[in-house]
């Protein structure tokens, strides 16, 4: 059978239901779009103009949530790739917006690059483990006019071909965006189809819904744009210094912003994704190396599952600098129990230093990890008693020669990983003691020189198209 985790009771995810609506009818949230206000205003809302504060009757949770859709597919450029939604599958997302990289050949922390956002999309288009596109490191070159976000999006659709999740943070840069999406896809109906960009929203913690930010949003209603709502409440900072409490508010912001898309545009696909974290006690900054971070991955998941929703799920990360002893256990740590609750989407690999850090080796440990964890999954098979060969082999025999065993390492009884050292200390030796941060290095250069991002559909025609759009856009 799959292997079984739970964090949490089936009545402690009825009460964390249940306070949230609570928190949501009596407290609210405080709203800052005067357009966002109106939308739930027109859905039931009790909306109060000179404080902001819009609070939520149960009975329009209650809707909002039947509202959204269940079952749907994140797509993307790459021809029948999708990863589909409640289905049983779970994909990786890249981890975001780090401002350094760790150089590992010369043990250097340096500002991030345009470059090394190229080769951090490159790589993630590379890896099978990875589904879901971030900006691994911001890109300095979408910092400036709208022209260069529009240059931004370009590079994302040159450089990946599966799935996209971002954001853009005006109105006016959602209109540029949809412009690159229709270029690249031939149509909004297209762009509906295939699902292949998903809007990134997070709501303030605590309790805020901000304005710019969220009418970008709406500026996409329409096009069908899954919605990924990922509240980032911090214990004993954003958040009550409870799990269980920090818990709560992330959820009270999932289902108000829910309720605010659903208000706004009826069956839009959603994705309950919730990144609640933890303060590190020595300094009152998110650090990412505290295991209480596995605990509300996981947790999140359960949540997602009793809604029904699908689970875009965050992992821990660690304090450490550069890929280390402390790095492997305090990640290995933090995935392990978000991994095994087997969310739709698990983010969090290639970055260190809470989440500051971009380092391509960590990248490729990140998707080790994740193949075991992927193995633990899928638990015992108990379809394989394999009685008969015990009796046949009797007692003080030897089970190596039986064909059985063969069938077993190549149905997958083992997981048979090629990272790190499987060889004797002699061997090892004898190979001059090789470093696995060494090889990773090679495997990246590997991996980058190799690796060729499909081409966009009818080439030259989108790029004249979207030259004339980034045109447009740096003389608007």
């Amino acid at each position: 059978m799959r292997t079984a985790l739970q964090v949490l009771s089936e009545e402690e995810r009825a009460q964390v239901h249940e306070r949230t609506l609570r928190l949501l009818a009596t407290t609210g949230l405080r709203v800052d779009s005067a357009r966002c206000r109106q939308i739930l205003a027109e859905a039931g809302a009790e909306t109060d103009e000179h404080t902001g504060i819009v609070r939520f009757p149960h009975t329009l949770v209650e809707t909002c949530l039947e509202a959204a859709p269940r079952r749907f597919s994140l797509g993307g450029r790459r021809p029948g790739w999708s990863v589909p939604m409640n289905a049983g599958e779970c994909s990786l997302q890249a981890d975001g917006s780090a401002v350094f990289v760790y150089d590992s050949l010369t043990g250097e922390r340096r500002p991030a690059t345009d470059d090394d956002w190229r080769a951090a999309t490159r790589m993630i288009d590379a890896l099978d483990e990875i589904g879901v596109y971030w900006a691994m490191v911001e890109p300095t070159s979408a910092e400036g006019s709208v022209g260069d976000l529009v240059a931004y999006w370009r590079g994302i659709f040159r450089h990946f071909s599966k799935h996209v999740q971002d954001c853009p943070y005006t109105p006016a840069q959602s209109r540029w965006m949809l412009e690159v999406l229709q270029a690249v896809f031939g149509s909004k109906e297209e762009v509906r189809r295939l699902h292949p960009v998903s809007f990134l929203l997070c709501p303030l913690s605590p309790l805020v819904i901000e304005a710019a930010y969220t009418d970008a949003y709406l500026e996409t209603a329409g096009w069908d744009l899954p919605v990924a709502i990922m509240p980032m409440p911090m214990m004993g900072s954003t958040a009550p210094a409870s799990l269980i409490s920090t818990l709560v508010l992330a959820n009270c912001e999932v289902l108000a912003m829910l309720c605010l898309v659903q208000a706004a545009a009826p069956g839009t696909p959603i994705l309950y994704a919730p990144a609640p974290s933890v303060m590190d006690p020595h300094s009152g900054r998110y650090s990412g190396g505290e295991i209480e971070h596995a605990l509300l991955g996981a947790a999140v998941t359960e949540m997602a599952r009793y809604y029904d929703l699908p689970a875009q799920t965050s992992t821990g990360g660690t304090k450490h600098h550069i890929p280390s002893i402390q790095a492997g256990y305090e990640r290995a740590l933090s995935w392990a129990l978000p991994a095994l609750s087997w969310p739709d989407l698990l983010l969090g690999p290639g970055l260190l230093g809470g989440a500051t850090i971009l380092s391509l080796e960590q990248l490729l440990i990140d998707v080790e990890v994740f193949r075991r964890c992927r193995r633990l999954c899928t638990g015992i098979d108990a379809g394989q008693w394999l009685e008969a060969v015990a009796a046949a082999v009797g007692p003080g025999g030897n089970f190596l020669s039986q064909r059985s065993s063969r069938d077993s390492i190549r149905r997958g009884e083992w997981y048979i990983g090629k990272m790190g050292v499987s060889s004797t200390f002699e061997q090892w030796e004898a190979a001059g003691r090789p470093d696995l941060l060494a090889e990773l290095r090679d495997q990246v250069a590997q991996l980058l020189a190799d690796h060729r991002p499909l081409p966009l559909r009818d080439g030259e025609a989108v790029e004249r198209e979207l030259d004339r759009i980034e045109e447009s856009a740096r003389k608007a």
